[in-house]
C-alpha cells in the first residue's frame, strides 16, 4: 500500500505516526486512521478556540496545518468529552466510532505523557469508553452466499468470482486480499500468507473452491502488468495491483447484480458472512475462528458466534417436549370440591 501524506501535521502529530510506524510497526492504513481522526480532533479544537475565525469555513476544509504543538498540549478533559458529543451529535458518528476516536487520543496523549514526555497529564486518562450497541453484525445467509457467486459475470468474471470467493471462505480482510503476492500462495496452492493489522502475518488454508478460483482466474490473469504490480495477485485494468477502493466498488455491483443490493451488504459484510458459515455450518470453534480472522482477543471474534433466527425457530421446534404433553384427567375428591364450590 503506498505511503500517506503527512506533511500538513503538527511536528507532535508527525512524531507520534512515525513512531506507530517504525517502532511499533503498524500498518500503513492503520497509520492513516490515526493521522485522519487526529485531524478531526484538531479541527474540532481550532474551531473551539477561534470560533470567529472559521465561521463560513466548512469543516472538512479547515486546513490541519492550522493546529500547533501548543494547542495539542494544552488540551484537557472537557475538551475530549466535548468532542466526543461533537462526534455524536454533528458527525453522526455511532458509538464504534467513537470509541475508536478516543482510542487514536489515548494512545496520543499517552505517547505525549509517557514516551516523550512534554506533558504531565494525559486529559484522555479517566474517559470512560462510549458504550457500544449489541447490534449483531448483518451477513449473508447460506442461500444468498450462493446467489451472489452464481450471479458473477462480465469482463473480469473470473477475478472477481475468485476474489469473492475468497471472502466469503477464509473471512480475509479488503486490505489483506488487496495484498496478496503470488509470492504468498504455496506450492501446491492450499496454503497463502496474508498480512493483517500490525503488518502481522498469518496462514490461510485453501480449500477446492478457493483453489478452482484462482487457478481459474490464473489462466486469464492479465501478463503485461506493471514491473512495480508484477508480484500482485489480483490486478485492476490498468495493470497495477487491486485497490481496496476498486475491490470495494466490485463488491457493490455484484451484490446489486444479484439482487442483493437491498441488504445494504459491504465488503466487511462477507468477512461476517464467512465467520458466520464457519460457525453455524462448519461446527468451527470460536478459538480456532479467532486465528482464521486474525482477531488479538478472543472477546472480538464472539460475536460472530451468533446464531440466525432460524437456528433459534429450529432449536425450538427439536425440543423434545415441543408437541407438549397431554395431562392426564385427575379425579375430584370430595375435599377438593369442597374447596371448588367455596371459591364460587
Amino acid at each position: 500500500m503506498a505511503d500517506f501524506d503527512y506533511s500538513d501535521a503538527p511536528d507532535t502529530v508527525r512524531r507520534f505516526l512515525n513512531y506507530k510506524l517504525v517502532i511499533q510497526a503498524r500498518s500503513n492504513l492503520t497509520v492513516f486512521n490515526y493521522y485522519h481522526d487526529l485531524r478531526t480532533f484538531s479541527r474540532f479544537m481550532l474551531i473551539r478556540k477561534d470560533k470567529s475565525k472559521y465561521s463560513g469555513v466548512e469543516f472538512e476544509n479547515i486546513p490541519f496545518s492550522d493546529a500547533t504543538d501548543e494547542l495539542l498540549k494544552g488540551v484537557k478533559s472537557e475538551d475530549v468529552y466535548e468532542f466526543l458529543s461533537f462526534c455524536a451529535l454533528t458527525l453522526k458518528n455511532n458509538s464504534t466510532s467513537r470509541s475508536r476516536k478516543l482510542s487514536c487520543l489515548r494512545s496520543f496523549y499517552n505517547y505525549l505523557t509517557k514516551t516523550i514526555m512534554i506533558i504531565d497529564t494525559n486529559p484522555t486518562e479517566k474517559i470512560e469508553t462510549p458504550k457500544k450497541s449489541n447490534t449483531l453484525p448483518k451477513f449473508l445467509s447460506l442461500e444468498e452466499s450462493k446467489q451472489l457467486l452464481e450471479s458473477v459475470d462480465g469482463k473480469n468474471s473470473e477475478r472477481d468470482f475468485a476474489i469473492i470467493t475468497l471472502f466469503l471462505n477464509c473471512g480475509m480482510r479488503v486490505s489483506e486480499l488487496a495484498g496478496i503476492n503470488l509470492s504468498d500462495i504455496n506450492e501446491d496452492m492450499t496454503a497463502l500468507n496474508v498480512t493483517g493489522k500490525g503488518s502481522k502475518q498469518r496462514r490461510i488454508f485453501l480449500n477446492d473452491a478457493c483453489r478452482n478460483a484462482i487457478n481459474a482466474y490464473l489462466k486469464v490473469r492479465p501478463q503485461n502488468v506493471k514491473p512495480e504490480h508484477k508480484d500482485a495477485l489480483f490486478v485492476s485494468r490498468n495493470r497495477n495491483r487491486i485497490s481496496v477502493k476498486t475491490v470495494q466498488w466490485l463488491i457493490y455491483k455484484h451484490l446489486k447484480e444479484a439482487g442483493l443490493g437491498s441488504l445494504n451488504m459491504s465488503v466487511h459484510k462477507l468477512r461476517h458472512t464467512a465467520a458466520t458459515l464457519m460457525y453455524l455450518y462448519g461446527n468451527t470453534d470460536v478459538r480456532v475462528l479467532k486465528d482464521i480472522l486474525g482477531h488479538e482477543e478472543l472477546s472480538t471474534t464472539q460475536i460472530y458466534t451468533h446464531v440466525s433466527d432460524e437456528k433459534l425457530i429450529e432449536a425450538a421446534y427439536n425440543n423434545p417436549l415441543a408437541g407438549g404433553v397431554k395431562r392426564k384427567k385427575k379425579q375430584t375428591s370430595s375435599e377438593e370440591q369442597s374447596e371448588e364450590n367455596n371459591e364460587e
